[in-house]
């Protein structure tokens, strides 16, 4: 599942009575530049020609990633903010592609952060879901706000194959294994506590989902090790996940095996596996008491 507006070149339709829009379209998905420019020249059609969808031509052109094409269409005087039906903007499309060379010309020519999708998405969420760090670094350098957030009941539309509420750009690159964005995210300020409304963080995700690159960038910056607001730890999670990695890099980092979760169960209550048992439980494993 994608993010709302994220299959652009798929949903375009093209006005049927517009037939020189439908070519501006075509050359900007394409990256035929000669075309696109005698399109334009010709002042028959307008640089803003947008499909029923509100989806323009240099959204098209942003979320293919073709640079020149962007340049012209913007220098033609393409609204650089124009937001589709969906409220994405061709900011959000560069970045969701990680056409980073794209998002810094939309930049250098007015691209505002501030716009979300009616999921509640912005270009830094969407890059961040995508992993594509530098994007990532490019935005928040132009002001992105690191804690932005998907509205609350946003569906599996924008977070791929589950439902997810409330949730900042660093827990959505940790919960997809994007150890670099949660690297940039982490060192430009994100709170590494951050939680979802379930009171999960980004190392519990990761720890569940068994991200070691992903725990090593969180555990740089002390995240919380005890007990969370969804009533469990993080080492409670990667018992559950059965990444032996995972479980060693927590206890590593000083996590309490001893510590019991809302329902007074201990990390080791949560496995069957031999191996998970004594790491856990060094000393009643080796006899020792």
């Amino acid at each position: 599942m994608v993010v709302s507006g994220q299959c652009l070149l798929c949903v375009f339709t093209p006005q049927k009575e517009t037939p020189l829009a439908n070519a501006v379209f075509w050359a900007a998905r394409k990256g035929n530049l000669a075309l696109l420019q005698l399109l334009l020249n010709s002042g028959r059609v307008d640089a803003d020609c947008r499909d029923s969808y509100g989806t323009t031509a240099l959204m098209v052109a942003s979320y293919s990633g073709h640079y020149e094409c962007v340049k012209e269409l913007i220098m033609q005087g393409a609204d650089i903010n124009y937001q589709r039906e969906t409220g994405s903007t061709a900011l959000f499309f560069a970045s969701q592609q990680g056409h980073c060379d794209v998002v810094k010309l939309l930049f250098e020519f007015g691209a505002s952060t501030e716009f979300h999708t009616k999921d509640g998405g912005t270009a830094l969420t969407v890059a961040s879901q995508y992993g594509h760090s530098k994007v990532v670094d490019t935005l928040l350098k132009n002001g992105a706000n690191v804690h932005d957030q998907l509205n609350d009941g946003a569906t599996s539309l924008f977070l791929a194959a589950q439902e997810e509420d409330g949730t900042a750009p660093l827990w959505m690159a940790a919960q997809m294994g994007h150890s670099e964005a949660v690297k940039v995210l982490l060192l430009r300020g994100a709170d590494r506590d951050a939680d979802r409304q379930d009171g999960s963080t980004a190392l519990f995700k990761a720890a569940l989902k068994g991200h070691n690159s992903v725990i090593e960038e969180l555990l740089k910056f002390s995240p919380s090790l005890g007990l969370l607001k969804n009533g469990s730890t993080a080492l409670h999670a990667a018992v559950v996940g059965g990444n032996l990695r995972s479980i060693l890099l927590l206890l590593g980092a000083n996590a309490d095996p001893t510590l019991a979760n809302k329902n007074n169960e201990l990390p080791a209550d949560l496995t069957k596996s031999d191996r998970i048992l004594k790491l856990l439980h060094p000393k009643i494993s080796n006899g020792n008491s």
